[in-house]
């Protein structure tokens, strides 16, 4: 964080853009969408599949990320009537804060769940 923000806070809540961005994408199936549009998936149901996000719950978070500009339904057939999904510029640029959190995650959280996963599977194999 930068020196120019202020360390006190004076009775109110302070402006702040993360938290700005945190109402657009902070939350966890609205993040695993971008994975997945990043990974080629354009659909519905493929987002269903791939994140286990409950439908309704899906439904919200893909309305809402086109709402902010993020994302952008295209209609790829009209019998039936079917969607998909794509980046705007503004969801790519989204890209760089998703590979920074997935480096995080592989560096602290990640490979200590990795360790106890590969202990539980040694064990088991030891039975």
């Amino acid at each position: 964080m930068s020196q120019k923000f202020e360390s006190t806070n004076l009775g109110a809540p302070r402006v702040c853009s993360i938290a700005d961005a945190l109402e657009v994408v902070g939350e966890r199936w609205s993040l695993l969408v971008l994975r997945e549009l990043g990974f080629g998936v354009h659909r519905f149901k493929d987002f269903q599949v791939n994140t286990g996000a409950p439908r309704e719950t899906l439904a919200l978070r893909l309305r809402k990320l086109e709402e902010a500009g993020v994302i952008e339904r295209r209609r790829y057939s009209d019998r039936p009537p079917r969607d998909e999904y794509v980046l705007t510029a503004v969801g790519r640029d989204l890209f760089p804060v998703l590979t920074a959190l997935r480096e995080w995650g592989e560096r602290h959280v990640t490979p200590s769940r990795r360790l106890t996963d590969d202990a539980a599977g040694a064990a088991g194999a030891d039975a």
